[in-house]
């Protein structure tokens, strides 16, 4: 009897664990958008969110998605203006972006608080490589950035 139990509790970790992975999706928004506290245009609206804006999708449904923005709110936006596109926001007070995937390498900007970057291509071992609007590049480590 104990091992059929065993059976079922594997199974509901095993659920567990695939939903969280399941759940690191994100994305960025194509355009400012209205943020709903349910999916549909006539919900309450609760908050624009920028352009660019990267988000985590937790539920996709027809024509909604309901993301978590990097404060860890939780609303609908219609799935239209949601993009594959990758962004990154600087959750560091401030963030440096070095010349190469490593700690000692040449500073090339930081990057404040709030401060949007394109996502290049992730990079080794705590890293990504980012963008700034002004064009310059670099590396990030991931613990200064979210949205990975």
């Amino acid at each position: 009897m104990a091992r059929p139990i065993a059976c079922r509790i594997a199974c509901v970790i095993g659920c567990v664990a695939a939903t969280t992975a399941a759940a690191l999706d994100y994305r960025s928004l194509t355009e400012a958008a209205v943020m709903y506290d349910a999916p549909s245009a006539k919900a309450r609206p609760l908050f624009a969110i920028a352009r660019g804006t990267p988000v985590e999708v937790v539920v996709a449904i027809e024509g909604w998605v309901k993301v978590r923005d990097a404060k860890g709110g939780l609303a609908w936006v219609e799935k239209r203006l949601v993009s594959d596109k990758r962004n990154v926001i600087v959750r560091a007070d401030r963030a440096q972006v070095r010349s190469e995937a490593e700690e000692k390498a040449p500073l090339v900007f930081e990057a404040e608080k709030d401060v949007l970057l394109e996502l290049l291509e992730p990079a080794p071992a705590g890293w990504a490589k980012v963008k700034h609007r002004d064009g310059q590049q670099g590396f990030v480590k991931l613990s200064q950035v979210w949205g990975l």
